[in-house]
């Protein structure tokens, strides 16, 4: 099986990070895969040191048609029998790409967004063009079957989001996939969580609370309520810790709460953190205030996955993602006081054991784990390329 996934960003995010996991491990499986992709990203450097064929394609040229040129001749040139692009901006290109190779691979699209493609075209006549849609989840999939309103919420993307148009049976669901092999318990009392706490000025017996995101004007992914959460058991909780973890543009707005709010001293935006399984550890919960749309949150499955509890809002594809763990509390949407009185109940319960968060990590890893998202994806293929497909032949033949 020749396989060829495609990605014009490579700069980070939960998409690229799923096309570069999903890539490493179908090169692990043995799969003939390759990457087509700038070469000078973020996520270049990190298929590569996993073990990834990048093929490097370049500048895009106007309107991608350089791309286009490039990957139609990486298509005819290792006879590649599937094309598997994974952002919405790349799914014309592979569909333009795929045909002028010649080769008539089978086409597969990732949908990693809690919405459906923004373009009429894209919407109308994507699912026509190709093989297979792959949703990250069910509220995903339900999206881009029937549409979702919201007319009500804050958010004017949530107000409606349209669905496919097409045959509507391409649609599969196939859930990510996750390292839970670095992604697990860890003993509070371990050096690299102890200075971490201790970077963000928080002691053994202090109650840390994380969000961990980017924060990008004009509200970020909730980082404003959960403060606003924070000061509400601030007194009442003196031992709780509050620390906003990412990066973007809202920094100097969030400190600017944090002193408005009375927060100095208890709360912190440390920043970017390098190494997300040492910090998921070093919390004692995280809190996902999304208040946007959402797909299917990694960090809440990554949490779990570390035995910790998850304080989530109830919307688009959360409750999935949270039920893979199942420890915590779901809140509503934009809800301050739920999400303090949540805050402050999990503050003061007896923290887990070792024993009850393995518990947790083994209900998520026989969910979530790589292996089971590589071994899914591969069904895929094999189905859409037919039991009599000649393995020594390219494409559809």
């Amino acid at each position: 099986m020749r396989i060829l996934q495609l990605n014009t960003l490579l700069t980070g995010g939960g998409t690229d990070d799923q096309c570069v996991k999903l890539t490493a491990g179908l090169h692990r499986a043995g799969v003939d895969v390759r990457l087509a992709g700038p070469g000078d990203r973020d996520f270049s450097a990190i298929a590569r040191r996993l073990g990834v064929v990048l093929e490097d394609t370049g500048n895009e040229g106007p309107i991608k048609l350089r791309y286009i040129a490039v990957v139609a001749r990486l298509i005819r040139r290792h006879r590649i029998q599937v094309v598997h692009a994974h952002h919405g901006r790349d799914y014309w290109p592979a569909i333009l790409a795929s045909r002028l190779s010649g080769m008539r691979p089978r086409l597969v699209l990732s949908r990693h967004l809690a919405k459906s493609p923004g373009s009429w075209p894209g919407r109308w006549f994507v699912l026509t063009l190709c093989d297979s849609l792959v949703a990250c989840s069910q509220f995903v999939a339900k999206v881009l079957r029937e549409g979702d309103r919201d007319p009500a919420s804050p958010e004017e993307e949530r107000h409606w989001r349209p669905p496919m148009h097409g045959n509507l049976r391409k649609i599969r669901v196939i859930y990510g996939g996750f390292e839970l092999d670095r992604f697990r318990p860890v003993e509070s009392s371990d050096a690299a969580v102890a200075a971490m706490r201790g970077q963000w000025g928080a002691g053994p017996d202090h109650r840390v609370f994380g969000v961990v995101g980017g924060f990008m004007l004009p509200r970020g992914k909730g980082q404003r309520e959960f403060l606003a959460a924070a000061a509400r058991i601030r007194e009442s909780v003196p031992r709780a810790r509050f620390v906003i973890l990412g990066r973007g543009n809202m920094e100097a707005v969030l400190r600017d709460d944090i002193q408005r709010l009375g927060l100095s001293g208890v709360a912190s935006v440390p920043g970017h953190c390098s190494d997300m399984p040492v910090a998921m550890n070093a919390l004692d919960c995280m809190v996902h205030p999304q208040i946007g749309t959402e797909a299917m949150p990694g960090v809440v499955v990554e949490a779990h996955a570390c035995g910790r509890p998850v304080i989530a809002t109830a919307l688009d594809g959360i409750p999935e993602a949270f039920h893979m763990g199942g420890l915590g509390k779901l809140v509503p949407s934009e809800d301050v006081p739920s999400l303090a009185q949540a805050m402050a109940e999990i503050a003061v319960a007896p923290a887990l054991t070792m024993t009850a968060r393995m518990e947790v990590h083994e209900r998520v890893a026989s969910r979530m784990s790589l292996s089971r998202y590589v071994d899914e994806t591969l069904a895929l293929y094999r189905e859409l390329l037919g039991p009599s497909a000649d393995p020594s032949a390219g494409g559809r033949g």
